[in-house]
């Protein structure tokens, strides 16, 4: 069955609901990711390398707020901002507090499972919210982590895959693809200081580091052996089989689109339709060597904005109201 605003509002609620429900949750298991590798990260490093906290307020894409507020990038600073702070829309706890607003609101769509399980990660934040910063942090994080990878199991396994099931992984994929891209940019350039220090056993340390920030490390091993900048942009942008890699993301969220429309392969029925088979065709064409060449920083840049175009067409196209206080995609 198609799905159009006009013709099912009370639908068109429910998709936008589980749609920002599943971004939400994606993007606090990509944040608490990020600060516990991060935090792995500078334990490995010599002095000179130990306070690269900034760059992961970079990844969300909130430098911004974050300086208005905070006049230091210490670590302390840093991972309150981004995990218990309730003023940053993406901190971690906003993001959870947000998901289980938009589960509350549609419960007669999702599962008694995936409600019990989203309010088992909120009791966890709420315990942690009453401190400025998580005493255990590497705990802290892994507990989120494995609790967002918990509820999406929950979610596959319990709930029917039909079009509300569709519209959570279109969120989840388009919010795993974006996170992929940013910490790519990051590290090409904000992370690495210097250029003198390309190729030596610290750009090695780092590049692990952004293999591991998308549990990549093992699997990237297993597919080209030692560490290559090369390689590693071409995996994470450009594998087609690997769950993060901003392709393989991008073919399920254009899968997903055509199983909620009914669009025939290769067909499209609407603009977010459009743009995402677009994306999805170059992606299964590009070369990560060109890619390079032509400047990673600038492809980026584009990608990251088209899929923001995307979220943007798929809000005009399915949803009539917009969702409970959705945050910027960052």
């Amino acid at each position: 069955m198609t799905l159009m605003p006009a013709s099912q509002p009370l639908l068109s609620r429910v998709a936008d609901a589980v749609y920002w429900m599943a971004r939400y949750i994606e993007r606090a298991e990509n944040v608490a990711r990020f600060i516990g590798v991060n935090q792995n990260l500078m334990l490995d490093l010599p002095g000179g390398f130990s306070d690269q906290w900034q760059p992961i307020v970079d990844t969300t894409g909130d430098r911004a707020a974050f300086l208005e507020r905070y006049r230091t990038d210490t670590r302390d600073n840093v991972v309150r901002f981004l995990a218990l702070d309730a003023e940053n829309p993406n901190s971690i706890r906003s993001c959870v507090m947000a998901a289980r607003e938009n589960a509350r609101s549609v419960r007669e769509t999702i599962s008694s499972e995936m409600w019990e399980q989203i309010n088992s990660l909120y009791l966890l934040i709420a315990a942690e919210s009453l401190k400025t910063v998580p005493e255990q942090l590497p705990q802290f994080c892994h507990q989120v982590r494995m609790a967002c990878h918990l509820f999406q199991g929950i979610t596959d396994v319990t709930m029917s895959h039909g079009e509300a099931w569709h519209f959570i992984r279109l969120g989840s994929m388009l919010e795993r693809a974006d996170k992929t891209t940013r910490i790519l940019d990051v590290k090409y350039f904000i992370l690495l200081p210097s250029v003198a220090d390309v190729g030596t056993p610290y750009d090695d340390i780092q590049w692990a580091a952004v293999l591991k920030s998308v549990s990549g490390f093992e699997m990237y091993r297993k597919r080209h052996g030692r560490i290559s900048p090369e390689r590693i942009v071409e995996f994470l942008l450009l594998d087609a089989d690997f769950p993060r890699a901003v392709r393989h993301c991008v073919g399920l969220a254009d899968q997903s689109l055509h199983a909620i429309t009914g669009a025939g392969p290769g067909t499209y029925s609407c603009p977010s339709e459009r743009r995402a088979g677009l994306l999805r065709s170059e992606l299964d064409y590009a070369q990560a060597d060109a890619i390079i060449k032509a400047g990673l920083h600038e492809f980026f840049d584009a990608l990251e904005a088209r899929m923001n175009t995307i979220d943007e067409c798929i809000r005009g196209d399915f949803f009539a109201q917009p969702a409970l206080a959705p945050a910027a995609a960052g």
